[in-house]
């Protein structure tokens, strides 16, 4: 007698100790928490975020130990934009001005300055401390403008600067994240009420992937000790926690309730499912973790940021299927179907019995496979066409919703003083005693730049020293839009004549840094490191699907099918963002190109989520053809008993994803649309077209080179154990469910 597989022995152990497996999950769960939020989150600096040349420009400013205050900007205008009357402007100025220097939070406050048409007056203050913690400090601030609002009808008072920014920003996004939750939970719990027919089945999975989002919210705030994270790091483990947590449970749940349905006793049900569906989970949740490792290979810190959350909230949600779901379903026993939703019960009992509608949408592949085959690919590709027109950019403030307040506070304090084009910073590290070299070289530096029309001609830059005088920065200013060929082409000119001027001094290291170089650094940078990191998902991908399947004939085909949803993905991505027609679906304001992150960390994600499905069905393909159906007839039979859990979980997922499409952050927008609009095609077109037609159409090549092998056990382990001798029996264990037995 073969030992049985790990993720049987371990949901034996669970369902028949269950309390015991159940306290454990939920002191694991709680420690999480614990360590985690007394650790604290160590979050990515800006110098640690930054690639090529400006990065490094970056890292060279950071170790000079600059003091940078942070600033606010004070906006008075009139009410409803009409006519500024300034004696009444310049007197709540002053009674404002006087009202931040009692607060101990304010350096200095500089002399009001009136725009240049007229319609605005502008108060600059300085904060104390530094920028780190600007936002917790800046609430003092803003109560002061806004009494001063309020003691001054007509007058339209704004705060804009390094902390009510960054405050505004992130209460809004704050809000919108619980929006969010607030929909997608109940969502989430109607659909799988749908699924299962039953209150507390539907509850199972949620309550499941929340407790995993817990303890891998704490987990990723130990980790970000050695790697430290960026902020959304939380949202992304919850995106992923939800869809993964749920996918993983309802797997195991449909199994199992599918086994009870046959015959099988409540431990024997679990068992099969645990050998089934458990181990789909764990080689789902490979798939996932090595397609998240790829952005390791990105060698950017926000990128190994989002991989680590990623990783850790996927490998939490694979331990809570294998562990504590079986001593759940163990404990609850026939009360997992409980209570029973009248109409939706009988509507499970039915699909679970055979449903009429996957039959007839399968028929077109199964009868005229090469056909259906042609048709749908070639849908797929035409859908693709518009990521060849993808186009890539920086997200700045004006990606962001108008909808924000301190975002339209921001447009009217560039419409009253216009920006005058962007500024390069330019730094310099070397020996303490070659100071006066450096400076001598960033001044004849800025005196070629003077003769130049690519840069601006109106500003007297000042070259600061750090302490120690080893760091020297210097902004160099350009009359050119941050995006414009202007821009880049000064950037261009600059970065050759750093080296050239700092050329005679010896241990010198220069670098150019900013906004413009930021955006170009780090789309270069991205352009150099996708492929291996496509190449190595897709190697470890097909890797891991051959070992799984003992077919490279199956890996192949992932691979490509994978690829192929993906493109299509891609296609509808481009086509929404990058045109105007659904800025009012969606709200949101075209800047005709993909925020540049994006498509890399979604590839990986869809990748890897997208083997959820597949290994599913294959799985359940695979099992057909094991027990001696014909390629039809286990095609057939691996998706229509497949079906109602793919649908179920793709539903779930979509609608997590979708959810993301509501935020105000255009990024977060694109991240859920082009989520959500991936699944879909992966669970409609692919599986229900595409795959079938290919597998109908290879016939016995599916199991290439080594065929299917020997018969395993898979879903019929209870029709082999009563092939054996019998056992004697042995004691129920106190706590096993009602009904259980061993064998």
């Amino acid at each position: 007698m073969r030992r049985k597989p790990a993720t049987v022995r371990i949901a034996r152990w669970s369902a028949t100790h269950p309390w015991s497996a159940i306290g454990l999950w939920v002191v694991f769960v709680a420690l999480c928490l614990l360590l985690g939020g007394a650790a604290g989150t160590q979050r990515i600096s800006d110098a640690e975020s930054g690639v090529g040349e400006s990065g490094r420009a970056g890292r060279i400013t950071a170790s000079g130990r600059f003091t940078e205050k942070p600033e606010e900007n004070v906006l008075i205008t009139a009410a409803g934009g009409g006519r500024l009357d300034t004696a009444t402007a310049r007197k709540a100025a002053a009674e404002l001005a006087g009202r931040m220097r009692a607060l101990p939070e304010v350096e200095s406050v500089g002399s009001a300055l009136p725009s240049p048409d007229g319609t605005a007056l502008l108060l600059p203050v300085t904060m104390r401390g530094d920028t780190e913690d600007a936002d917790t400090r800046v609430q003092p601030l803003l109560d002061a403008s806004a009494a001063t609002e309020r003691a001054h009808e007509g007058l339209t008072i704004d705060q804009i600067g390094t902390g009510s920014t960054a405050k505004g920003l992130g209460e809004t996004l704050g809000e919108d994240f619980r929006k969010a939750e607030l929909i997608s939970l109940p969502l989430t719990l109607l659909i799988l009420l749908v699924v299962f027919g039953a209150i507390i089945a539907a509850g199972v999975p949620v309550l499941l992937a929340l407790s995993c989002v817990g303890a891998a919210i704490g987990l990723s705030a130990l980790a970000s000790h050695v790697l430290p994270e960026t902020s959304a790091v939380s949202n992304v483990i919850l995106l992923m926690g939800m869809a993964v947590g749920v996918d993983y449970s309802l797997f195991h749940l449909k199994r199992e309730r599918e086994e009870r349905r046959k015959g099988a006793s409540h431990l024997d049900a679990i068992e099969i499912a645990a050998e089934t569906s458990g181990h789909t989970v764990v080689v789902s949740g490979t798939t996932v973790i090595v397609s998240m490792a790829g952005l390791y290979l990105a060698q950017e810190a926000t990128f190994a940021s989002l991989a680590t959350g990623s990783i850790i909230v996927v490998a939490v949600a694979v331990l809570a299927s294998l562990t504590v779901l079986p001593a759940l379903l163990a404990k609850l026993g026939r009360w997992v179907d409980r209570p029973r939703v009248p109409f939706l019960w009988r509507l499970t009992l039915r699909s679970s019995s055979g449903s009429r509608l996957w039959p007839v949408l399968l028929r077109p592949a199964l009868v005229r496979p090469a056909l259906t085959l042609a048709v749908s690919v070639g849908a797929l590709l035409v859908l693709a066409l518009p990521a060849l027109d993808l186009r890539l950019k920086q997200p700045g403030s004006d990606d962001l919703s108008r909808d924000i307040p301190v975002v339209r506070a921001m447009d009217r304090l560039t419409a009253a003083f216009p920006g005058k084009g962007t500024v390069h910073q330019v730094a310099v590290r070397a020996p303490a005693e070659r100071a006066d070299e450096v400076e001598a070289a960033l001044r004849s530096l800025l005196n070629r730049a003077e003769d130049e029309r690519l840069f601006a001609h109106d500003l007297a830059p000042a070259i600061r020293a750090s302490a120690d005088r080893r760091v020297h920065t210097v902004a160099v200013g350009t009359p050119h839009s941050p995006r414009s060929d202007g821009a880049r082409a000064s950037l261009a000119l600059l970065r050759a004549w750093v080296p050239e001027a700092l050329a005679p001094v010896r241990g010198a290291e220069g670098a150019v840094g900013g906004k413009v170089a930021q955006g170009v650094d780090f789309t270069g940078h991205l352009k150099d490191r996708m492929p291996w990191v496509v190449g190595f998902v897709l190697l470890l991908t097909f890797v891991t699907m051959a070992a799984i399947f003992r077919s490279l004939a199956v890996a192949l085909s992932a691979i490509l099918l994978n690829l192929l949803s993906a493109a299509a993905s891609f296609g509808v991505l481009v086509a929404v963002f990058q045109h105007t027609w659904a800025e009012g679906l969606l709200d949101f304001h075209s800047s005709g190109a993909v925020v540049s992150w994006l498509p890399l960390f979604l590839f990986v994600v869809l990748f890897g989520l997208s083997m959820d499905y597949h290994v599913f069905v294959v799985s359940r393909i695979r099992e057909a053809a094991l027990d001696g159906a014909g390629v039809r007839d286990a095609v057939r039979e691996g998706i229509t008993r497949s079906a109602g859990v793919v649908t179920g979980a793709a539903i779930v997922m979509v609608a997590v994803f979708a959810v993301f499409g509501t935020l105000s952050m255009v990024e977060f927008k694109q991240l859920g649309v082009g989520l959500a609009a991936a699944i879909l095609l992966d669970a409609v077109v692919i599986r229900i077209f595409v795959l079938p037609a290919l597998m109908t159409a290879l016939g016995r090549w599916n199991w290439w080179p080594g065929g299917l092998g020997p018969a395993s056990r898979g879903r019929h382990a209870a029709r082999s154990d009563a092939d054996r001798p019998p056992r004697p029996p042995v004691p129920v264990p106190v706590g096993a469910a009602a009904g259980e037995h061993r064998r």
